[in-house]
């Protein structure tokens, strides 16, 4: 199951037992998935629902918070785009009067665009319901990760703005977007996701999502980590090759006048140009350190320098072995 469907099934088995935040659950479900349709002179309203639970759970709420007739349809996906079944909720006798009621429609019978007054004046505990019903409606959740979201497609730029204001009273930032010619509410962060997830009342799928993501950052860094040592292994041998090229030079330019101790350093650094100087410490009779071996390396590059200086030729540091000025 996906983390989509999964935090729906969890949301819509959420007991909430304040009247005001069934309300405003309600109300969010019905902006963002109803509609209003007039039927022989009479406002009907029409919600359809992906889930059958979460069409479940809204009649409830119709029946016991609003006392209002509802009914339950099934529309049966078939072929082509749509899969799956859809739920369709229908409350044909005073639907006016549950559409005044829960704010779909002001004072003077107009749609709300946004969301209720009732709601985003509401509390912080309305502010949560409204972002659960619409969640419910059209939300979705992707794996954690750089393109992990929340996101919430909304029926206009008015609703994405009272969503991203509900969001904001709970202390989570969210953005209105417009995306392919419509509106949605996208939350990237990985703290505010989760704490949105608490505050809609998904601490099972919370629990998921964390440990989801919490492997992925583990691999993330694992990964990171093994470049950084690719790199630097990379590094090391350029740089170890680099070297054995300019004691190559500082043996052809010295020749024979080479100190036997500073031979053995040369010749070591050539018969193995990738070994790092504690490798070719270890591989010194007798067995030298690190800056023992680095220092008999460095003394032999200064001496064929100053002798190239000397000469008029180009020194370790200049062009290839073997090249002359």
């Amino acid at each position: 199951m996906s983390l989509t469907a999964s935090v729906k099934e969890e949301l819509a088995r959420t007991e909430v037992t304040k009247a005001s935040e069934r309300r405003a659950e309600l109300s969010a479900v019905l902006r963002f998935s109803g509609g209003l349709h007039i039927v022989s002179g009479r406002i009907v309203i029409e919600i359809e629902l992906d889930t059958a639970a979460v069409a479940r759970r809204m009649r409830s709420i119709v029946i016991e918070e609003f006392g209002h007739t509802c009914e339950l349809g099934v529309i049966s996906g078939g072929g082509g785009l749509r899969r799956g079944s859809n739920y369709v909720l229908r409350v044909a006798r005073d639907g006016e009067a549950l559409a005044r009621r829960t704010g779909l429609l002001d004072a003077h019978g107009r749609p709300v665009r946004g969301l209720p007054p009732v709601v985003v004046n509401g509390s912080v505990g309305d502010a949560a319901a409204a972002l659960r019903g619409a969640f419910l409606s059209h939300g979705s959740l992707t794996e954690p990760g750089r393109s992990g979201a929340m996101e919430f497609t909304c029926p206009g730029p008015e609703a994405a703005l009272a969503l991203v204001g509900a969001a904001r009273r709970l202390d989570v930032i969210a953005k209105a977007r417009e995306v392919r010619g419509g509106d949605r509410v996208v939350i990237r962060d990985g703290d505010a996701i989760a704490a949105l997830l608490t505050r809609m009342g998904a601490h099972d799928c919370l629990m998921t999502w964390e440990e989801r993501r919490m492997r992925k950052e583990v691999r993330a860094t694992a990964n990171r980590l093994a470049n950084f040592d690719d790199a630097n292994l990379r590094r090391s041998a350029q740089a170890a090759v680099a070297a054995g090229a300019r004691v190559e030079r500082a043996m052809e330019i010295l020749g024979d006048d080479v100190p036997e101790h500073l031979r053995m350093a040369g010749e070591l650094r050539l018969a193995n140009k990738q070994a790092s100087l504690d490798e070719l410490g270890r591989l010194s009779d007798p067995v030298l350190t690190k800056d023992a071996i680095a220092g008999r390396i460095r003394r032999l590059l200064a001496m064929a320098d100053r002798r190239a200086e000397e000469l008029g030729i180009a020194g370790t540091e200049g062009g290839e072995p073997g090249e002359r000025a």
